[in-house]
């Protein structure tokens, strides 16, 4: 396998030298496995970090650069794996900083992950011996613990530890496959966009753990507040994309249980019995949440061809839903069975059905409704690959 190791640089002249030799001579002859190489993507650095890249390109064969305008770190960063997959010709790649604050011993450890199967790996400081610089200042402690809680918070995802740290190797078919939603994330903000989307589409992640280095030449690029401002709004509005969705889904299945509510009733006045009554007003419902679902909730997923047309999403639709209605059917003939027609509640009296019919939407149905919908009717996780397969 080919891998190379991308060191992202702006003005680190100082350090470029002891990070490659440290790589050459330290680290690369321990891997016997895989054909290692060195890409140093610099943003044009004004202190001359290209030239002393060519000098150590004389002394290794297997080093290159690829220079472009300085606009972030996520644009370097996607601009050295493009290269390195287009010109180097690498199988997997490792994202590392340049300034020694990635301790390069680990670097195996990554590899034997990515040999065992997985797809990305991350270097962790949080977790598993992992750790941060003792003699860093309170605040930047703070900082830095905190921001990695919020983002595993709110997306509640916490197995990964360190959303924001920049150590890390992965297939080039993840890239690949997330390049063109990358793009917006010129910044800092690319490390948490990028493992936020190979999470959501399902590729295999280990961690790494590792001690952080403080730097000992340059100076940090990221901008405190800017940086801390960045991550929130990413989070946050990420969130409620993804939770867009359920929202919708929350709306109509009000709608329709407000309709069921109303044709169910309107059939017992009428003289049906209850248990009918509730399969009648659950279908009704189901037949009006499909209609909305269709062409709000589920819009996206409808228009890819391979679903079918309406008719055919209206029958795999029902024939799913049978068991919903099922279950409601069910619990309110044995409710009926066991308590009566009428039961009165604060002095009013109500129909059975109408009771049981609440506690057995909200926890039974709606869940394995929404899970219908999802695997079955409009495959949203079909969509999702699709969407990434044709990056």
């Amino acid at each position: 396998m080919k891998i190379v190791i991308i060191l992202p640089t702006y003005n680190e002249r100082d350090n470029i030298e002891k990070i490659v030799t440290v790589l050459e001579e330290e680290i690369f002859p321990h891997i016997k496995n895989h054909r290692m190489s060195i890409l140093v993507a610099d943003d044009t650095s004004p202190d001359g970090t290209a030239e002393e890249v060519k000098k150590l390109m004389k002394r290794w064969d297997n080093i290159d650069i690829s220079s472009g305008a300085k606009q972030g770190l996520g644009a370097a960063y996607i601009r050295g794996m493009t290269y390195a997959i287009d010109t180097m010709g690498a199988d997997a790649f490792f994202e590392m900083d340049a300034d020694l604050q990635h301790d390069p011993t680990k670097i195996p450890s990554f590899i034997q992950k990515i040999d065992e199967g997985y797809d990305m790996v991350i270097g962790t400081r949080y977790s598993d011996g992992g750790s941060i610089p003792d003699n860093w200042p309170i605040q930047r402690k703070i900082v830095s613990i905190v921001a990695n809680l919020f983002v595993r918070t709110v997306f509640m995802k916490f197995r990964i530890h360190d959303w924001t740290g920049g150590y890390r190797a992965l297939r080039k078919e993840v890239f690949l496959k997330e390049k063109k939603e990358l793009g917006p994330y010129k910044g800092y903000i690319f490390q948490i966009s990028f493992l936020h989307k190979a999470y959501r589409d399902g590729f295999k992640i280990a961690e790494v753990p590792f001690h952080f280095f403080d730097r000992e030449l340059g100076r940090s690029k990221i901008a405190p507040i800017g940086y801390i401002l960045d991550v929130i709004k990413f989070v946050i509005v990420t969130r409620i994309m993804e939770l867009k969705r359920f929202i919708k889904f929350l709306f109509v299945g009000g709608t329709g249980f407000i309709l069921q509510y109303l044709v169910t009733y309107v059939a017992i006045v009428s003289g049906a019995e209850q248990f009918i009554a509730a399969m009648i007003g659950g279908e009704i419902a189901i037949l009006s949440n499909f209609m909305f679902n269709n062409i709000w909730t589920f819009n996206d997923a409808q228009k890819i061809k391979q679903h079918g047309g309406i008719f055919r999403r209206l029958v795999k639709f029902n024939t799913a839903s049978l068991a919903a209605i099922a279950i409601q059917g069910i619990a309110v003939y044995f409710a009926v069975s066991l308590l009566g027609d009428t039961l009165t509640i604060f002095g009013k009296t109500i129909h059975t059905s109408l009771i049981v019919l609440f506690p057995t939407i909200i926890f039974l149905v709606i869940p394995l409704n929404y899970i219908i919908y999802n695997k079955i009717i409009w495959k949203t996780q079909y969509l999702k690959k699709t969407k990434t397969t044709e990056v």
